[in-house]
Formats: structure tokens, sequence, C-alpha cells
């Protein structure tokens, strides 16, 4: 079996496992207690919030431990925007229509429930957005801009370094859902006030995430009751997430640079050989500013799902987007935002090879030999 949809989850790495285990069985104290073994657990929580924070450039205060991506995300935007409303009455948040749909939900709310006005600044075709226009469609009542580094779908990557300078220069909070970047793309220095990753994107376990947020910027908590993470998300830490998430994203950031060199030579000669094999196929997303692991195409004239199938029949795993929208009967939103039409966008499969890879071209020869059959016959 050849697993190409690391976008969606990865395995475990042996050394993460190896390095939260102790905190699942000896060390399995609540971080909150005031005896020993509750204090041994609270300084593996803090040595993990530092670790996480010198990754992301952040200080280690700054970091909040969360259930993984969709909390981060729905932390960031609503805690931001609400605490930015009650501080200043500010009642505006800017994003992109193709993010995920833990943000743009997020917005939703923000708009049904707390009056707010949203502008979702458009895209072009290859999913990239003009920071002139995410300048443009600031406002002095502006709470936040909420952009995605990196696109779930069609691995498309943002120009964040100029997107948070025009919203430093206006004063406005930049959140960067940095999920699908973490590992493949530097997270320190992009100038963002807040950014949140998931560990199961990068060898930690599901369940386990983080939202880092400047100390400067107010963040309204979502999660009531102990007030556990200085008040701001509540609930008992999960210690050997937090571990294993630190793990991860160390090994992921040590190693970032060799594997994204390696990974896009193959993800490259994997496009060339599936477009010059497969005639209607069309690449989506950014050809240039584009996530390292991530393959995605459409496929006119056929179903998205016959060909995952079929893929899967011939032993390679992939997807048709995001694994959070799975089985849904609409298009993907976010090619439909990139102007690809309902029909075309349902032929789309997303191919996202793994951090590590380090064999020859044989593993790409393999998906490209099933993904030829699987839309041709």
């Amino acid at each position: 079996m050849l697993y190409l949809d690391n976008a969606a989850t990865t395995p475990v790495r042996r050394e993460v496992l190896e390095a939260m285990t102790p905190y699942l069985t000896r060390s399995f104290g609540n971080p909150s207690s005031h005896h020993t073994v509750g204090e041994e657990a609270a300084r593996a929580l803090d040595d993990a919030r530092a670790r996480v924070a010198r990754v992301l450039g952040m200080r280690a205060g700054d970091v909040v431990f969360t259930s993984g991506g969709t909390e981060a995300d729905n932390l960031a935007v609503k805690g931001i925007a609400i605490a930015a409303r009650l501080n200043r009455d500010a009642r505006h948040v800017v994003t992109l229509p193709i993010e995920h749909e833990a943000v743009l939900q997020s917005v939703e709310y923000l708009q049904r429930v707390h009056g707010f006005d949203a502008t979702l600044v458009p895209v072009d075709a290859a999913g990239r957005v003009d920071p002139a226009a995410v300048a443009a469609a600031l406002r002095d009542d502006t709470a936040l801009v909420s952009i995605g580094y990196a696109n779930n779908e069609v691995g498309t990557v943002q120009d964040v370094a100029a997107i948070a300078a025009e919203c430093r220069a206006r004063g406005v909070p930049l959140h960067l859902d940095a999920v699908q970047a973490a590992g493949w793309l530097p997270l320190s220095g992009t100038g963002a006030d807040a950014l949140s990753i998931a560990g199961h994107k990068i060898g930690a376990p599901k369940g386990i995430g983080a939202l880092a947020v400047r100390g400067r910027i107010p963040l309204e908590p979502l999660v009531h009751g102990g007030g556990q993470e200085r008040g701001r998300r509540s609930g008992t830490e999960n210690v050997a997430g937090a571990v294993a998430l630190a793990v991860a994203l160390e090994l992921a950031d040590a190693e970032r640079e060799e594997d994204a060199a390696t990974v896009a030579a193959l993800r490259d000669a994997f496009i060339a050989r599936v477009l010059s094999a497969v005639p209607q196929a069309q690449l989506t997303g950014d050809p240039v500013h584009r996530l390292p692991c991530t393959a995605s195409f459409t496929f006119a004239g056929t179903s998205g799902e016959a060909v995952l199938l079929e893929l899967e029949r011939r032993g390679v795993v992939s997807s048709s987007g995001s694994a959070c929208a799975a089985g849904a009967d609409e298009p993907s939103h976010v090619l439909t935002a990139m102007g690809v039409d309902r029909e075309t966008a349902q032929t789309s499969v997303r191919f996202t090879l793994p951090h590590g890879w380090r064999q020859s071209l044989d593993p790409v020869a393999d998906a490209v030999a099933a993904a030829v059959a699987a839309v041709t016959g």
C-alpha cells in the first residue's frame, strides 16, 4: 500500500511515541495537582510549551495547547475577534473563501451570533491572494485577518510576509492557519500574531494541537472551567500529547529543508508524468508557490470518487481533498472559489507525499501507473 494522503493525517513517529509514553504510564499526574506526581507532569508541560514556542518563534507564554487544529483555528478566529469587539468595538473580520471549514464556519458564527461583518477576499485561479487586495479590505474596525499559510486541498502557499506587513501597517492582528505548513515551511519569522498547528499532520497523535498568540493580543476563551492555559483554554492539559507535539514539531523542523527539497523533486516528477500520461489531467493550485508534498488534479469527464476507489484497488491511497469534508455531495469550495466549474471540481484527486521520503522515483512510477489506469481505465 502506497499511502499518499498525508495531508489528512500521518503515522505517529517512533521517537514521538517513545517520548510521550512515560506521561501515559509512570508520570501520569494532573499538572494542576500540588504534589510530586502532578509537579512532574507540570514540568513536562512547561518544557513542551517552551520547545513548541521556539520552533514557532514565539514566547512560551504565548502557546495554548488545544485538542487539535480545528480548536486552535476556532480559538484564534473567535477568541481574538470577540476580544477585539469587547475592547474596542471592532466588528469586522477578513479571510479567504478557500480557507478550512474551521476558519470559515468560525467566521460565519461571528456574523450570525455576534453581528460581525466579514470580507472574503477573492483568490486567483491558482488559489493565491494579492496582498494588496487584503490591504484594501481592511477597515478601522477590522478585528482580525485569518489566512491559511498553505491550502489544505491544493497546496498553494500564500505570500504571508507581504500580508503580515500590510496588517502590521494598519495595526490589525494576523492569524495564520499553519496546520498544513508545519514541517514544510518555516514557522518563525512569518510576522503573524497568531499561528495554529496540529500534531497529527507531523507525526504526533490525533487530539493535540496548539495556538500561539502573541501576548499583546487579547484572547477571549471559548472553553471555561478551571482556568488552565493561563485562563485561555480551561480543561486538564493533555501532557503526553503536548510532549508528543513538541518532539514531532522539533523533528519536522530540523528535517524541513532536506525534506522539502527531496519531496518537491519527487512531487514534480509525479506531476509531470501524470500531466503527460493523462490528457484530461489539470494541475490545481499554484505551480510554483505550493507545498513540496502536494500534487492535486482534476480529471475532467471522470468521477473523482470512482478514481479514488480504483486507485486504492491498485494499492494507492489518496483523497479528493479535505478529509473534514469527505462524503459531502457538494464540490470543493476551494476549487469553486478558484473558478473551477462544479462538474470539474467533483473530479478532483489530491496526492500528498510523506515527510522523510528518501526513496527513488520507483514509488512515483507506481503511483503514476495506478493514476493513469484509474483515470483511463
